[in-house]
């Protein structure tokens, strides 16, 4: 299966910054939308940000302007600069792959990785 493994969150005061990084590994594999998805104490999960291979990319409004999303196709990487933080973006996020395809034809939907937290507090 394919598997992705988060790193950068931590803890910053309000206007900070974090860069959260996401790797993808296993099989073959071609992953057409990769991005990023966050989930506050008490809140449903919530989308943020993703990005295909054919370079479209979409921000949910609450982070438009603050964060952005990029991608490394050859190294299967995904990563999210995160800047001028508010208290309202501490959450789990959590690296999503989507459109995938396996080598030997197999489909895949949906995968998650285990999720990075951050915190923005003062």
């Amino acid at each position: 299966q394919v598997q992705l493994v988060e790193s950068g969150g931590g803890l910053v005061q309000p206007g900070g910054s974090l860069n959260l990084s996401c790797s993808a590994s296993g099989d073959p594999f071609t992953i057409y939308t990769m991005g990023w998805f966050r989930r506050a104490p008490g809140k449903q999960r919530e989308f943020v940000a993703t990005k295909t291979t054919d370079n479209y990319v979409n921000y949910a409004d609450s982070v438009k302007g603050r964060f952005t999303i990029s991608r490394d196709i050859a190294k299967n990487t995904v990563s999210l600069q995160m800047n001028n933080l508010k208290p309202e973006d501490t959450a789990v996020s959590s690296c999503n792959a989507n459109d995938i395809t396996v080598s030997g034809g197999n489909y895949v939907q949906d995968i998650w990785g285990r999720g990075t937290q951050v915190t923005v507090s003062s």
